[in-house]
């Protein structure tokens, strides 16, 4: 199902929120600007916490420390930034509703940072050597740490999206235990038959969204509304 709303009120402007939508855009702009060089440069390899890097690109890419920082706000396609941004603008609002604003933006940047060292710890310790010089880059392990969050928060919200052409509208946590169950059929699959995954880093997923779940119960300072 593709997510389209929704019907969960808030307090406040989501300022960081929406500040998080335009710096990825933002970024963007400057990617489609350098014909793709920015990618290679800015994105996070894993084999930059365990080498050796077998490409010439990855070989000098920039510290793990910086690159994973500076590869969540990378995007490799307009498909890949459009469905994270539509992802982060439909549930990101509540979570920062609930935790204040620095405490989400803190949130974003932790899980963005749990998501990234998940999925190097399962391409270090199960991928191919080759694998751990592909670039990573993407804001969703961070947006999944949001979806997580937003589980726990408002389990009992409506989400309207499209199944095809057909509007639906489900409980958030049918949507979200969905989208989780499928990360982990896809994650488990991709360790034994790596070409199933399509550059989907699923590890990510799973780590961010597990952060979510578990952060939130402990840095949130407000209930949320509850929904009409």
């Amino acid at each position: 199902m593709l997510p389209l709303r929704d019907y969960a009120p808030t307090r406040h402007f989501p300022i960081v929120t929406i500040s998080l939508l335009a710096a990825n855009f933002a970024v963007w702009a400057w990617e489609l600007s350098s014909a793709g060089t920015r990618i290679d440069h800015y994105s996070y390899y894993p084999c930059s916490v365990e080498g050796p890097c077998l490409t010439v690109v990855a070989i000098h890419h920039l510290p793990f420390w910086e690159s994973a920082f500076s590869s969540m706000f990378m995007h490799a396609s307009w498909e890949h930034i459009l469905g994270n941004m539509l992802f982060l603008w439909i549930f990101g609002n509540n979570v920062e509703d609930a935790l204040g604003r620095l405490r989400f933006l803190l949130f974003y940047l932790g899980a963005g940072l749990v998501a990234t060292a998940g999925q190097t710890f399962i391409t270090l310790h199960w991928a191919a050597p080759i694998d751990a010089s592909v670039p990573n880059l993407g804001a969703s392990g961070a947006i999944a740490g949001v979806l997580g969050a937003y589980l726990v928060l408002l389990p009992g919200a409506r989400v309207l999206g499209l199944i095809g052409i057909f509007p639906v509208v489900v409980p958030a946590a049918l949507f979200l235990v969905f989208w989780f169950g499928f990360q982990l059929w896809q994650g488990g699959f991709s360790v034994t038959h790596p070409e199933s995954g399509g550059g989907v880093a699923f590890f990510a997923h799973i780590a961010g969204f597990t952060f979510g779940l578990i952060a939130l119960p402990l840095l949130k300072r407000n209930e949320p509304l509850v929904p009409a």
